[in-house]
């Protein structure tokens, strides 16, 4: 068999759900986990199933996120790693500064949040984090796919731009990991595949069908472009990506080769 050969364009975590991506140029992964500080932070609904303590994985609809609170995209956000001090910008100037390892910090953040979301009086969203756990959305199918790596081939997404005439900006996909130089759409016949993703190998486990959070723009937060349904008339399928199970320990650098 032929091999086909791409590489890494971008790497990404996504820190708390829902808020900005933050670019990496390098991350060391390990097997069955997924890209280290991705999805560990969350504000949950305050009359949905969180609540502290919780194990089990919950839907996406559990928390605010863009698929239903597009005005969280109009924030320009940053976790430091190494501090957990989340940092929140509007139009460039800071409207957030505060500790999520404190309890003042936490209180902080929520009423932020609490405005921000315009909610009523009386609620607020309740901050989530919880040892060993992601709120990815793949979480609510259990503990292993909670740490998949999801994968958007560039190709693909160039694709439907020029079938539709339209702009589509990869970052509405949310994806960890960003490729190029694959085919357009083969990525969907890897699921069931092992493959190096740089030096680390990994299984396609799953096709990532796409919601109502690819509709907003992530510089604007508008709500602008019917992407599923783009897909669904071109396509027929929903789907654009890959999630990805890690089965060898390594790192992996934007640059590096995918060969599958």
């Amino acid at each position: 068999m032929v091999k086909e050969r791409g590489s890494v364009k971008a790497l990404f975590c996504y820190p708390v759900k829902g808020l900005s991506a933050q670019p990496l140029g390098r991350v060391e992964l390990r097997p069955g986990a997924g890209i280290p500080n991705d999805r560990m932070f969350a504000f949950a609904r305050p009359d949905g199933r969180y609540r502290p303590g919780t194990r089990d994985g919950l839907p996406k609809q559990e928390f605010f996120a863009l698929v239903s609170d597009c005005r969280l995209a109009g924030l320009d956000t940053h976790l430091d790693p190494e501090t957990d001090v989340l940092t929140a910008r509007v139009a460039g100037h800071e409207v957030l500064k505060t500790d999520l390892t404190t309890e003042d910090g936490r209180d902080t953040a929520v009423r932020f949040f609490t405005r921000v979301l315009d909610m009523p009086s009386g609620a607020a969203p309740l901050f989530a984090r919880e040892a060993g756990r992601r709120f990815t959305d793949a979480a609510a199918a259990g503990d292993g796919p909670m740490n998949w790596l999801s994968l958007v081939n560039l190709a693909s997404v160039r694709d439907l731009e020029l079938r539709t005439g339209t702009v589509v900006d990869p970052m509405r996909f949310r994806a960890n990991i960003l490729v190029d130089g694959l085919r357009a759409w083969s990525e969907l016949d890897l699921t069931g595949r092992e493959f190096d993703l740089g030096d680390v190998r990994v299984r396609a486990v799953h096709r990532t069908k796409r919601c109502a959070a690819t509709e907003v723009d992530p510089v604007t937060g508008r709500r602008d472009l019917p992407v599923v349904s783009m897909i669904d008339r071109t396509y027929g399928h929903r789907l654009m990506g890959i999630y990805l199970e890690v089965l060898g320990a390594g790192v992996l650098e934007k640059g590096d080769e995918i060969v599958v």
